[in-house]
């Protein structure tokens, strides 16, 4: 952006000079570097923390889809890739040992029942003992508590989903053995989209909320979306520090940027952008306005260049 504009400052002198309008004198002559040198230190390199911009990614949580029972699978009725709503079943475990058991249980608690309404009985005769009743009273407790386990396991045969979203890179098939271990199938929640943008960190000094963004995709080129800006995440890799039974490792310090979340004015966008989808931001702050405009000028020429360019 900086060579067309100089170019068209030595076009229109050279204009002026060819109509006689300025002498071509030395003052004139050296122009094109004084302009060079505005542009650059006044423009320019301010523009870094005035508009900054970096690259810009869809993020979809994925969620580890986990049995809390084991058994054999019985059915996986949904597809790879297809949308399912929040409460789908995604697969089945065989649940006959588990009926099993809440029917067992329940046939022992109606017996008990049963006794400790006779020992009550007795009790109010005065021909039983407290602590019979006491006793019985105790057993079927017991044997509630076992019965709502026993039907929580039979309700956890059948695994539903989360959220919305779908299951990617399902191998998973009838007759497979799961465990409460093992993760069998990976959810992605398409409920929420997050936009991360990588900012410098020299750039991100200005950066605040509800600051307005600009952002175009590789998967929509030729279009600029606009946002706010939602939080600037206070935590990096590079400045995270772990439990372990070690002194502190040194490791080489690299000037990592830093994330700026984003959320778009219009969330339909969200819809029609797979996870993975990325593109280029910028985030007009309240310093050096003069470079917001250059900053749109640049983006909306990426917007178009991303119908060729396939980096």
């Amino acid at each position: 952006m900086i060579v067309v504009l100089l170019n068209a400052y030595i076009a229109i002198l050279a204009l002026f000079v060819w109509l006689r309008f300025i002498p071509f004198n030395t003052f004139w002559k050296l122009s094109p570097v004084v302009v060079l040198l505005v542009l650059l230190i006044g423009l320019f390199i301010p523009m870094g923390w005035g508009a900054p911009s970096g690259p810009a990614a869809v993020i979809r949580n994925s969620v580890q889809i986990i049995p809390s029972v084991a058994g054999e699978v019985v059915d996986v009725p949904i597809a790879a890739n297809t949308p399912v709503k929040a409460g789908d079943v995604l697969l089945r475990i065989d649940p006959t040992t588990y009926q099993a058991q809440v029917t067992a249980i329940e046939a022992q608690l109606k017996l008990a029942e049963l006794r400790l309404g006779q020992f009550s009985e007795l009790q109010r005769r005065d021909t039983g003992r407290a602590f019979d009743v006491q006793e019985r009273q105790s057993e079927v407790d017991q044997l509630k508590a076992q019965l709502d386990s026993a039907k929580w396991n039979l309700d956890r045969t059948t695994v539903r989903a989360p959220a919305d979203g779908y299951v990617t890179n399902l191998a998973l098939r009838k007759g497979a053995r799961v465990t409460g271990q093992s993760p069998v199938m990976a959810f992605i929640d398409t409920s929420e989209a997050i936009f991360g943008i990588e900012i410098p960190q020299i750039s991100v000094r200005y950066v605040g909320v509800g600051q307005p963004v600009e952002i175009t995709f590789k998967t929509l080129p030729g279009e600029v979306f606009t946002g706010k800006v939602e939080t600037v995440l206070q935590a990096i890799a590079t400045g995270q520090s772990q439990p372990g039974g070690l002194a502190v490792m040194p490791s080489e310090v690299q000037a990592a940027p830093f994330i700026v979340r984003i959320k778009l004015d219009d969330l339909e966008v969200a819809k029609r952008l797979p996870a993975g989808s990325t593109g280029l931001a910028a985030i007009f702050t309240e310093r050096v306005k003069a470079s917001h405009v250059i900053r749109q000028v640049l983006l909306r020429q990426t917007a178009i260049l991303n119908y060729v360019n396939p980096f």
